[in-house]
Protein backbone atom coordinates (compact mmCIF):
# COMPACT_ATOMS: atom_id res chain seq x y z
CA UNK A 1 0.00 0.00 0.00
CA UNK A 2 1.39 3.24 -1.17
CA UNK A 3 1.34 6.10 1.86
CA UNK A 4 0.84 9.97 0.35
CA UNK A 5 3.74 11.76 -0.06
CA UNK A 6 2.49 14.87 2.94
CA UNK A 7 1.44 11.25 5.29
CA UNK A 8 5.04 9.95 4.63
CA UNK A 9 6.45 13.31 5.16
CA UNK A 10 4.56 13.78 9.07
CA UNK A 11 5.26 9.76 9.36
CA UNK A 12 9.15 10.37 8.94
CA UNK A 13 8.95 13.85 10.98
CA UNK A 14 7.53 11.82 13.70
CA UNK A 15 9.70 8.93 14.01
CA UNK A 16 12.63 11.70 14.06
CA UNK A 17 11.09 13.51 17.01
CA UNK A 18 10.80 10.11 18.85
CA UNK A 19 14.13 9.16 18.25
CA UNK A 20 15.62 13.04 18.89
CA UNK A 21 13.62 12.44 22.53
CA UNK A 22 15.42 9.17 23.24
CA UNK A 23 18.72 9.99 22.52
CA UNK A 24 18.78 13.27 24.31
CA UNK A 25 19.29 12.36 27.51
CA UNK A 26 22.24 10.29 26.61
CA UNK A 27 23.69 13.38 24.46
CA UNK A 28 23.27 15.27 27.43
CA UNK A 29 25.15 13.10 29.73
CA UNK A 30 27.67 12.56 27.45
CA UNK A 31 27.89 16.09 27.35
CA UNK A 32 27.84 17.00 30.77
CA UNK A 33 29.81 16.46 33.61
CA UNK A 34 30.89 17.16 37.08
CA UNK A 35 29.89 20.01 38.40
CA UNK A 36 26.42 20.82 37.11
CA UNK A 37 24.77 21.95 39.45
CA UNK A 38 25.68 24.48 43.10
CA UNK A 39 28.67 23.13 45.30
CA UNK A 40 27.20 23.00 49.31
CA UNK A 41 30.67 24.25 51.05
CA UNK A 42 30.63 23.41 55.03
CA UNK A 43 32.20 25.44 57.08
CA UNK A 44 32.10 24.32 60.79
CA UNK A 45 32.56 27.28 62.80
CA UNK A 46 30.52 30.29 63.44
CA UNK A 47 30.66 32.95 60.55
CA UNK A 48 33.53 35.57 60.98
CA UNK A 49 36.12 33.41 62.35
CA UNK A 50 39.65 32.87 60.21
CA UNK A 51 38.23 29.62 58.93
CA UNK A 52 35.05 31.39 58.18
CA UNK A 53 36.95 33.95 55.84
CA UNK A 54 39.48 31.42 54.26
CA UNK A 55 36.29 29.23 53.24
CA UNK A 56 34.55 32.45 51.97
CA UNK A 57 37.58 33.43 50.12
CA UNK A 58 38.26 29.92 48.61
CA UNK A 59 34.92 28.86 48.12
CA UNK A 60 34.40 32.09 45.42
CA UNK A 61 37.53 31.24 43.63
CA UNK A 62 36.43 27.51 43.12
CA UNK A 63 33.05 28.41 41.66
CA UNK A 64 34.66 31.01 39.03
CA UNK A 65 36.90 28.22 38.18
CA UNK A 66 34.33 25.20 38.59
CA UNK A 67 31.57 27.16 36.62
CA UNK A 68 29.01 26.71 39.38
CA UNK A 69 27.92 28.40 42.36
CA UNK A 70 29.14 27.42 45.83
CA UNK A 71 26.79 28.08 48.42
CA UNK A 72 28.21 28.66 52.17
CA UNK A 73 26.98 27.00 54.85
CA UNK A 74 28.19 27.45 58.72
CA UNK A 75 27.40 24.65 60.85
CA UNK A 76 29.09 25.47 64.08
CA UNK A 77 28.68 23.85 67.27
CA UNK A 78 30.87 21.21 69.19
CA UNK A 79 34.50 21.72 67.86
CA UNK A 80 33.49 21.07 64.83
CA UNK A 81 31.87 18.31 65.37
CA UNK A 82 28.41 19.17 64.08
CA UNK A 83 29.68 20.46 60.35
CA UNK A 84 31.78 16.93 59.92
CA UNK A 85 29.27 14.61 61.14
CA UNK A 86 26.83 16.66 58.88
CA UNK A 87 29.43 16.25 55.40
CA UNK A 88 30.49 12.55 56.88
CA UNK A 89 26.80 11.26 56.25
CA UNK A 90 26.38 13.32 52.87
CA UNK A 91 26.36 11.71 49.71
CA UNK A 92 30.21 11.32 47.83
CA UNK A 93 29.69 13.00 45.10
CA UNK A 94 31.41 16.31 45.55
CA UNK A 95 28.46 18.22 46.10
CA UNK A 96 29.01 18.78 49.88
CA UNK A 97 32.59 19.71 50.75
CA UNK A 98 33.78 21.37 53.83
CA UNK A 99 36.88 23.24 54.99
CA UNK A 100 38.14 23.15 58.21
CA UNK A 101 41.16 23.46 60.58
CA UNK A 102 43.13 19.92 61.95
CA UNK A 103 40.73 20.11 65.18
CA UNK A 104 38.58 18.06 63.24
CA UNK A 105 40.67 15.42 62.77
CA UNK A 106 43.44 15.05 65.44
CA UNK A 107 42.31 17.21 68.04
CA UNK A 108 38.84 15.64 68.85
CA UNK A 109 39.67 12.54 68.24
CA UNK A 110 41.96 13.26 71.45
CA UNK A 111 39.72 14.26 73.74
CA UNK A 112 36.52 12.81 73.15
CA UNK A 113 35.91 9.05 74.02
CA UNK A 114 33.39 8.95 71.10
CA UNK A 115 32.98 10.80 67.77
CA UNK A 116 29.97 10.43 64.94
CA UNK A 117 32.45 10.17 62.28
CA UNK A 118 36.07 8.74 61.74
CA UNK A 119 38.38 11.70 61.24
CA UNK A 120 40.96 9.25 58.90
CA UNK A 121 37.96 7.10 57.60
CA UNK A 122 34.96 9.59 56.77
CA UNK A 123 36.56 11.96 54.49
CA UNK A 124 38.10 12.28 51.30
CA UNK A 125 40.75 15.05 51.60
CA UNK A 126 40.80 17.20 48.72
CA UNK A 127 44.02 19.17 49.65
CA UNK A 128 45.50 22.09 52.29
CA UNK A 129 44.70 25.48 51.61
CA UNK A 130 46.84 26.88 54.16
CA UNK A 131 47.67 27.73 58.07
CA UNK A 132 47.93 30.06 60.55
CA UNK A 133 50.82 29.58 63.53
CA UNK A 134 50.10 29.86 66.99
CA UNK A 135 51.49 32.46 68.90
CA UNK A 136 52.29 33.17 72.71
CA UNK A 137 51.29 36.86 73.39
CA UNK A 138 51.46 38.62 76.68
CA UNK A 139 49.37 41.90 78.38
CA UNK A 140 51.33 44.97 77.29
CA UNK A 141 51.67 46.00 81.41
CA UNK A 142 53.07 42.08 82.00
CA UNK A 143 56.92 42.43 82.86
CA UNK A 144 57.87 39.90 80.12
CA UNK A 145 59.10 40.79 76.55
CA UNK A 146 60.27 36.83 75.64
CA UNK A 147 60.27 33.40 76.49
CA UNK A 148 62.80 33.25 78.76
CA UNK A 149 61.91 35.91 80.71
CA UNK A 150 58.63 34.12 80.74
CA UNK A 151 59.40 31.03 82.03
CA UNK A 152 61.39 33.05 84.61
CA UNK A 153 58.71 34.51 85.96
CA UNK A 154 56.23 31.78 85.77
CA UNK A 155 59.22 29.84 88.30
CA UNK A 156 59.47 32.45 90.42
CA UNK A 157 56.18 32.87 91.41
CA UNK A 158 54.26 29.30 90.62
CA UNK A 159 50.19 29.31 90.67
CA UNK A 160 50.63 33.15 89.97
CA UNK A 161 50.13 33.51 86.41
CA UNK A 162 47.55 31.82 84.10
CA UNK A 163 47.04 32.25 80.08
CA UNK A 164 43.58 32.00 78.21
CA UNK A 165 42.89 29.88 74.98
CA UNK A 166 40.09 30.29 72.54
CA UNK A 167 38.46 27.09 73.70
CA UNK A 168 39.06 23.95 75.91
CA UNK A 169 40.50 21.65 73.71
CA UNK A 170 41.06 23.76 70.57
CA UNK A 171 44.72 23.97 68.84
CA UNK A 172 45.23 26.94 71.43
CA UNK A 173 44.86 24.91 74.67
CA UNK A 174 46.79 21.69 73.11
CA UNK A 175 49.91 24.44 71.80
CA UNK A 176 49.94 26.49 75.16
CA UNK A 177 49.89 22.76 76.94
CA UNK A 178 52.91 21.93 75.24
CA UNK A 179 54.71 24.86 75.91
CA UNK A 180 54.06 24.68 79.83
CA UNK A 181 55.67 20.75 79.18
CA UNK A 182 58.27 22.16 77.24
CA UNK A 183 59.10 25.09 79.53
CA UNK A 184 58.51 23.39 82.67
CA UNK A 185 56.63 25.97 83.96
CA UNK A 186 53.20 25.84 85.11
CA UNK A 187 49.65 28.41 84.61
CA UNK A 188 46.61 28.03 85.49
CA UNK A 189 44.16 28.13 81.75
CA UNK A 190 41.51 30.27 81.43
CA UNK A 191 39.14 28.73 77.99
CA UNK A 192 36.77 31.35 76.55
CA UNK A 193 34.54 30.39 74.06
CA UNK A 194 36.45 32.02 71.20
CA UNK A 195 39.22 34.06 70.60
CA UNK A 196 37.59 37.66 70.33
CA UNK A 197 36.83 37.05 74.15
CA UNK A 198 40.42 35.40 74.95
CA UNK A 199 41.33 38.85 73.34
CA UNK A 200 39.75 41.44 75.20
CA UNK A 201 40.70 40.16 78.22
CA UNK A 202 44.31 39.80 77.51
CA UNK A 203 44.58 43.64 76.16
CA UNK A 204 42.04 44.74 79.18
CA UNK A 205 44.72 42.47 81.60
CA UNK A 206 42.48 40.31 82.95
CA UNK A 207 45.15 37.85 82.42
CA UNK A 208 48.44 37.96 81.23
CA UNK A 209 49.20 35.64 78.91
CA UNK A 210 47.35 33.75 75.91
CA UNK A 211 47.59 31.48 72.96
CA UNK A 212 45.94 32.66 69.63
CA UNK A 213 46.41 32.37 66.46
CA UNK A 214 48.62 34.81 64.25
CA UNK A 215 45.86 35.57 62.17
CA UNK A 216 44.21 37.10 65.47
CA UNK A 217 47.05 38.28 67.23
CA UNK A 218 48.60 40.74 63.92
CA UNK A 219 45.99 43.33 64.35
CA UNK A 220 46.11 43.89 68.11
CA UNK A 221 49.98 43.81 67.51
CA UNK A 222 50.13 46.78 65.10
CA UNK A 223 48.32 48.54 67.38
CA UNK A 224 50.38 48.02 70.40
CA UNK A 225 47.76 46.67 72.65
CA UNK A 226 49.49 43.55 73.19
CA UNK A 227 52.95 42.21 73.21
CA UNK A 228 54.33 38.77 70.96
CA UNK A 229 56.81 36.39 72.95
CA UNK A 230 57.36 33.72 70.62
CA UNK A 231 55.44 31.43 68.02
CA UNK A 232 54.80 28.19 68.33
CA UNK A 233 55.40 26.75 64.56
CA UNK A 234 58.88 25.03 63.73
CA UNK A 235 59.79 28.50 61.21
CA UNK A 236 59.06 32.21 61.65
CA UNK A 237 55.68 33.21 60.32
CA UNK A 238 56.16 35.11 56.99
CA UNK A 239 54.22 37.74 58.62
CA UNK A 240 55.57 38.36 61.64
CA UNK A 241 58.98 37.89 60.77
CA UNK A 242 60.13 39.69 63.90
CA UNK A 243 59.09 37.12 66.18
CA UNK A 244 61.40 34.71 67.30
CA UNK A 245 60.28 30.75 67.63
CA UNK A 246 59.93 28.90 70.84
CA UNK A 247 62.84 26.59 69.81
CA UNK A 248 65.34 29.87 68.87
CA UNK A 249 64.10 31.23 72.36
CA UNK A 250 65.74 28.10 74.02
CA UNK A 251 63.12 25.55 73.37
CA UNK A 252 63.98 22.99 70.86
CA UNK A 253 61.34 20.81 69.86
CA UNK A 254 58.00 22.81 69.43
CA UNK A 255 55.83 22.84 66.30
CA UNK A 256 51.76 24.00 66.55
CA UNK A 257 50.00 25.45 63.93
CA UNK A 258 46.36 25.67 62.90
CA UNK A 259 45.76 24.19 59.14
CA UNK A 260 42.97 24.57 57.18
CA UNK A 261 41.77 21.80 54.46
CA UNK A 262 39.56 20.64 51.85
CA UNK A 263 37.63 17.75 51.78
CA UNK A 264 34.60 15.16 50.94
CA UNK A 265 32.66 12.57 52.24
CA UNK A 266 34.71 9.20 51.89
CA UNK A 267 34.18 7.34 48.61
CA UNK A 268 34.61 10.30 46.12
CA UNK A 269 34.87 9.32 42.29
CA UNK A 270 38.16 9.47 41.19
CA UNK A 271 37.51 12.16 38.06
CA UNK A 272 35.55 14.05 40.39
CA UNK A 273 38.51 14.26 43.31
CA UNK A 274 41.14 14.57 40.02
CA UNK A 275 38.55 17.84 39.69
CA UNK A 276 38.46 19.03 43.00
CA UNK A 277 41.81 18.93 43.37
CA UNK A 278 42.77 21.04 40.32
CA UNK A 279 40.71 23.56 41.11
CA UNK A 280 42.00 24.41 44.49
CA UNK A 281 45.36 23.87 43.01
CA UNK A 282 44.50 26.94 40.99
CA UNK A 283 42.46 28.83 43.61
CA UNK A 284 45.64 29.04 46.14
CA UNK A 285 47.66 29.82 43.41
CA UNK A 286 45.80 32.62 42.05
CA UNK A 287 47.44 35.81 42.75
CA UNK A 288 44.45 37.87 44.13
CA UNK A 289 43.32 35.14 46.41
CA UNK A 290 46.88 34.52 48.10
CA UNK A 291 46.77 38.48 48.96
CA UNK A 292 43.23 38.20 50.47
CA UNK A 293 44.32 35.22 52.63
CA UNK A 294 47.63 37.04 53.74
CA UNK A 295 45.64 40.08 54.81
CA UNK A 296 43.53 38.07 56.55
CA UNK A 297 46.78 36.24 58.24
CA UNK A 298 46.71 33.16 56.30
CA UNK A 299 50.13 31.86 54.91
CA UNK A 300 48.87 30.18 51.32
CA UNK A 301 50.13 26.71 50.72
CA UNK A 302 48.42 24.25 48.81
CA UNK A 303 49.67 20.54 48.72
CA UNK A 304 47.47 17.38 47.54
CA UNK A 305 45.15 15.14 49.45
CA UNK A 306 47.55 12.33 50.32
CA UNK A 307 49.42 15.14 52.16
CA UNK A 308 46.57 16.02 54.23
CA UNK A 309 45.99 12.52 54.77
CA UNK A 310 49.76 12.04 55.84
CA UNK A 311 49.52 14.99 58.23
CA UNK A 312 46.31 13.42 60.31
CA UNK A 313 48.28 10.29 60.78
CA UNK A 314 51.12 12.55 61.95
CA UNK A 315 49.67 14.64 64.27
CA UNK A 316 47.13 12.26 66.07
CA UNK A 317 49.48 10.63 68.49
CA UNK A 318 51.07 13.59 69.26
CA UNK A 319 47.58 15.40 69.63
CA UNK A 320 46.96 11.89 71.87
CA UNK A 321 50.14 12.38 74.04
CA UNK A 322 49.53 16.13 74.77
CA UNK A 323 45.69 15.35 75.65
CA UNK A 324 46.86 12.66 78.40
CA UNK A 325 49.50 14.21 79.93
CA UNK A 326 47.62 17.54 80.64
CA UNK A 327 44.31 15.37 81.56
CA UNK A 328 42.22 17.47 78.61
CA UNK A 329 39.03 15.25 78.66
CA UNK A 330 35.49 16.38 76.96
CA UNK A 331 32.70 14.98 77.24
Amino acid sequence: MRIPAHRALLLLLACTITAGAGLAPALAAAQGGYPSKPIQLVLPFPPGGATDVVGRLVGKKLGELLGQTVIIDNRPGAGTIVGASFVAKSAPDGYTLMATSGTTFTVNPAIYPRLPYDPQKSFEPIGLIGSTGLILLANRDVPVNNLKEFVAAAKAEPGKYSYGSFGAGTTSHFAGEALLNLTGTKLLHVPYKGSAPAMTDLIGGQIPFSVDTVAAAIPQLKSGKIKAIAVTTARRSALLPNVPTVAESGYPGMDASTWIALVAPRGLPADVKARLEKALAEAVADPATRKKLTDNGIEPFYAPGKQVSSMIEKEMPQMRAIAQRANIKLD
